[in-house]
């Protein structure tokens, strides 16, 4: 069995989700969301991440995190302030010896539901279907959970494939 932390990164609301993987089952441990406040300065509001999710992988010592990749909007205020909170959800994990994967939003998608183009929505029906017990009180978490779960499956595929490569 391995533990996974998932990450979707936001300056505002950063979702995280944490499942148990053992073969080809995935088990819910935990789920949520650090929020911080968009009138507190961006040093703080990155601390707060950083604090939170420092102690989330002490409480829960994931082996692995996957992090979602941050898209390009127009407004590049906006993107460079995910950038920021996608920093700290990158090295944070790898601070605490915790190897980190990156995956984009249209991979996390297609893992999950099927289909790159999904919404929200069909996120979070599959995250509810494939892990029951996860409270998504938003969706973030539910992202988060997505994240771990695409993981889960390349990892599930990456050893297959080295399992049947025979050294000569």
């Amino acid at each position: 069995m391995i533990r996974l932390l998932g990450l979707d990164p936001g300056l505002r609301f950063m979702g995280w989700g944490i499942v148990d993987v053992d073969g080809n089952r995935l088990r819910h441990v935990a789920d949520g969301v650090f929020a911080t406040e968009s009138g507190d300065s961006v040093p703080h509001r990155l601390r707060t991440l950083h604090d939170g999710l420092q102690k989330l992988i002490a409480d829960y010592a994931p082996a692995e995190a996957a992090v979602e990749e941050t898209y390009v909007n127009k407004n590049g205020a906006s993107t460079l302030k995910l950038g920021y909170a996608r920093g700290v959800a990158l090295l944070v994990p790898s601070l605490a010896g915790v190897s980190v994967h990156e995956y984009g939003a249209r991979a996390v998608k297609r893992a999950v539901v099927g289909t790159g183009a999904a919404d929200k929505d069909q996120v979070m029906m599959m995250v509810r279907r494939l892990l029951p017990g996860a409270t998504l009180r938003r969706a973030d978490a539910a992202d988060a959970l997505a994240v771990a779960i695409c993981h889960a499956h390349h990892r599930a595929s990456a050893h297959r494939l080295a399992g049947g490569v025979r050294m000569a």
